[in-house]
């Protein structure tokens, strides 16, 4: 499959499974009240879906720098710059366990690069997100407090991940 291709079938996975976690968010209600978590804001593309898809949710965004589309960039109060291996378990410290969903698009598809993010990623996932918690990631995540949850049928095993927060 061309990278073209490869980069299409991730964004087709990737807006199901935040629509599909989004309908799943809005039909817990009151249950699962908190933010939503974007870990690695890029461009603001997925920002402005999730957004689009939970207007009345916080959306508190972390990335290294803002390089966003200014209409695709959070309220200063709901962005988090620096190196993600720091600043999001200094906002844990801070905020507590709070995201309710998270979704994590850090990866580039380079074997050793994934492998770099399995090894801190997923405890940063867990130190961010509160029990029941949905969480999207684009790399898969292991964790004692993480379960993996069942795809919808037009997501492939293995372009993105689903887990539920334990």
């Amino acid at each position: 499959m061309s990278r073209l291709n490869t980069f299409i079938a991730r964004l087709q996975a990737q807006k199901t499974l935040l629509e599909w976690a989004a309908a799943k968010l809005r039909s817990a209600g009151d249950q699962l009240q908190g933010p939503v978590i974007e870990l690695g804001l890029g461009n603001g593309r997925t920002f402005d879906h999730l957004r689009e898809l939970l207007p009345d949710r916080r959306i508190i965004a972390f990335d290294r720098t803002l390089d966003a589309n200014p209409r695709s960039t959070p309220p200063a109060e709901d962005l988090v710059l620096g190196d993600i291996r720091t600043t999001a378990p200094a906002f844990a410290e801070r905020f507590g366990a709070i995201g309710v969903l998270l979704h994590a698009d850090l990866g580039n598809g380079v074997p050793a690069n994934e492998a770099v993010l399995q090894r801190w990623l997923p405890d940063v996932v867990v130190r961010l997100t509160r029990s029941r918690a949905i969480v999207i990631s684009s790399t898969q995540l292991e964790h004692p407090k993480l379960a993996a949850l069942s795809l919808p049928p037009t997501v492939p095993e293995g372009r993105y991940y689903a887990y539920v927060r334990r």
